[in-house]
């Protein structure tokens, strides 16, 4: 029998953005995301597919794949049935990601090729059940105004050291991004409730995603470093990327499962995962 607990649940994941339908089950984990800046470039698919899984395959817009870096902090991390867990406290967390279909399904979904975080507790969790690759990071994140913040990140024990840093400004909403029409680029990024990875074996993996609210603004940067691309094996072009910022972000992660249609009913051991993409 559904407890008042759970129908509340259902009605916030409902309502709190546009309708769409939930995934089947239960979320495993629940967290909130802050102050994340979206820094996009239009890449060659060609560049981008050479490094997927066979199963998946690029998405693109206008032509383009799409490569992301995302800088945030993250707290509220709250993992169903289990009380708080020392150590799994606010941190930052910085990934970098592209826009995939699943080949089977031809399910939209965020590919990362990493994740950085300070905490060796969620990069434990993260890379044995959700099979995410994380990597242990000297970090720091600094607010400096309301609106503006500072980012570095030095991933440790690297043969090369991978680095970045940067200081970016929301700008403010505005009616233009409030609105995310379908067909735009902020809508292609955006509108992805799938995050897929690989266990062990190869074999495709996927955790669904549900977030609330999305409130995108106009940003600007100063991007110092960003090493992250080159040590994924892509060249980012010479031009400014595409900027956006988000002032917050409630997520609802559901547990891993297998994609293939075979195995999909089986799904792999449920435990509590730090953080997820886009990211989108």
């Amino acid at each position: 029998m559904e407890t008042g607990e759970e129908r509340v649940r259902e009605y916030r994941l409902r309502t709190s953005q546009k309708p769409r339908p939930l995934p089947a089950g239960r979320w495993a984990i629940t967290q909130r995301w802050n102050d994340l800046l979206f820094a996009h470039w239009p890449l060659p698919p060609a560049s981008i597919a050479a490094l997927l899984p066979p199963w998946l395959e690029v998405d693109t817009f206008q032509g383009s794949a799409w490569l992301g870096v995302v800088p945030f902090w993250l707290d509220r991390i709250k993992f169903r049935g289990i009380p708080a867990i020392l150590g799994a406290r606010g941190f930052p967390d910085l990934n970098l990601r592209t826009y995939v279909r699943d080949q089977h399904t031809g399910t939209p979904g965020v590919y990362c090729f990493s994740f950085d975080a300070s905490n060796l507790l969620a990069i434990a969790v993260a890379r044995s059940f959700y099979y995410l690759p994380y990597y242990w990071a000297e970090m720091r994140f600094e607010q400096r105004t309301e609106r503006e913040f500072s980012f570095y990140s030095r991933r440790r024990f690297a043969a090369r050291p991978v680095i970045f840093k940067a200081r970016y400004r929301g700008l403010g909403p505005t009616q233009k991004l409030a609105e995310m029409r379908t067909g735009t680029l902020e809508s292609f990024l955006n509108d992805r409730s799938c995050l897929f990875s690989a266990n062990r074996a190869g074999d495709p993996v996927r955790a669904y995603l549900h977030y609330v609210p999305w409130p995108l603004e106009e940003a600007e940067a100063e991007i110092e470093h960003n090493g992250l691309a080159a040590a994924a094996g892509l060249e980012l072009p010479n031009q400014p990327p595409v900027l956006h910022y988000s002032r917050r972000l409630a997520v609802y992660i559901w547990p891993a499962e297998l994609v293939h249609p075979v195995l999909a009913a089986r799904p792999l051991p449920v435990a509590v995962a730090p953080s997820a993409l886009p990211p989108g």
